[in-house]
């Protein structure tokens, strides 16, 4: 099989190109100028950073990748879906308010901001992914759906649940309504060591369903409300909370989320760019960020999400890990894995090559 082509640039410029000027001409190098846009609704799906996390792309980026469109004939709009977990995003008003303050709103990004899954994140559509085996109907933000070209821009990142944060992530967790979510989480619930827990009830503000309650002085979970989604897991200051999942629970949100991506991009055009610079250990989702573990890199595009994640975790991987970052002590190998020992992010690379999303095998073009 032919290797999938990634294009690369580093983020080196020049006096006469500035870095978003260079992200244009990567993209047309990759070959977006292939796809029609004329009077094309096109989706921009990107991440709008959760308010207090600095590590999401500015809206210098989507703004060049908008007017990009706009200059081939298309009707560009940035997108999101809505939370599953408590938070700046839980609903359409929230969501464009942490989008706004975050510096996305029309003026600075030159196109509409619109939340895919409506104000409660139940505008939803159901797709059937052509090929897989855990999702028969994923849930897919209607705005997403209605729009008859997908552009993914991602930021590249770690990921505390699937490894890493690249385009898969971005289109199948990013694309999916507050029930896809749901879907794509379920398989994984935390547990609760009472013996560290200290009551403090961190953990019950940030639960969007009500899962955790005081007893006595320590708290408990209700495993039959528990959603699974991990948002408590980071909020406890004492680390009483700990992921339940074992491998194969995480191996199993990694397919879902895979599926969920193809239920995305299948049967229309798509067009995938990665930057991979403030890589910080874990998503945008955070309301805060570490320190980035690896230096900036630089700027990936191409037709195949799967191949970007591959490229962007290797360029990751051979570059030097930064100091006073989570690496620290960490032991050598995949940073990813380091990071996050739990999860391995290539399971969601296998399942992808297998259903037929994109592929591992990639050539890399340096612009």
């Amino acid at each position: 099989m032919k290797k999938a082509k990634v294009y690369f640039a580093d983020f080196r410029t020049t006096l006469t190109e500035n870095r978003l000027q260079k992200l244009q001409r990567l993209m047309r190098a990759a070959g977006v100028e292939k796809i029609d846009f004329k009077d094309k609704f096109t989706a921009i799906k990107m991440h709008f950073g959760e308010p207090g996390n600095l590590a999401f792309l500015r809206p210098n980026y989507a703004r060049a990748v908008a007017d990009l469109v706009r200059s081939l004939g298309g009707r560009p709009f940035l997108t999101d879906c809505n939370t599953l977990y408590v938070g700046g995003r839980g609903n359409a008003l929230d969501h464009l308010d942490s989008a706004y303050a975050n510096g996305f709103f029309p003026l600075a990004t030159g196109c509409q901001v619109i939340v895919a899954d409506g104000l409660k994140g139940t505008d939803e559509v159901l797709v059937r992914p052509r090929s897989g085996d855990y999702v028969a109907e994923a849930k897919i933000g209607r705005a997403v759906m209605d729009a008859d070209v997908v552009i993914s821009l991602t930021h590249f990142k770690g990921h505390e649940a699937m490894g890493i944060g690249g385009a898969v992530k971005n289109l199948g967790m990013g694309c999916g309504s507050r029930a896809g979510k749901l879907e794509m989480h379920s398989d994984g619930k935390p547990y609760l060591d009472r013996d560290v827990c200290v009551g403090c009830g961190m953990c019950r503000r940030v639960c969007a369903h009500g899962a955790l309650s005081p007893e006595g002085r320590r708290m408990t979970i209700d495993r039959t409300r528990c959603a699974g989604c991990g948002r408590c897991v980071g909020a406890c200051p004492k680390g009483a909370l700990m992921p339940a999942w074992d491998g194969q629970s995480y191996a199993i949100l990694d397919c879902k989320t895979a599926e969920y991506a193809l239920a995305v991009i299948q049967d229309r055009p798509s067009f995938h760019v990665s930057l991979v610079c403030d890589v910080s250990p874990n998503c945008d989702c955070h309301a805060e960020n570490d320190a980035s573990i690896v230096p900036d890199i630089g700027m990936l595009a191409g037709f195949d999400p799967v191949a970007l994640d591959c490229a962007a975790a290797d360029l990751c991987n051979a570059a030097p890990r930064l100091a006073n970052t989570a690496l620290d002590g960490a032991p050598a190998g995949d940073a990813f894995d380091a990071v996050h020992p739990t999860t391995h992010w290539r399971d969601a690379i296998d399942h992808a090559v297998k259903i037929g999303l994109g592929s591992a095998d990639y050539e890399l073009v340096r612009l």
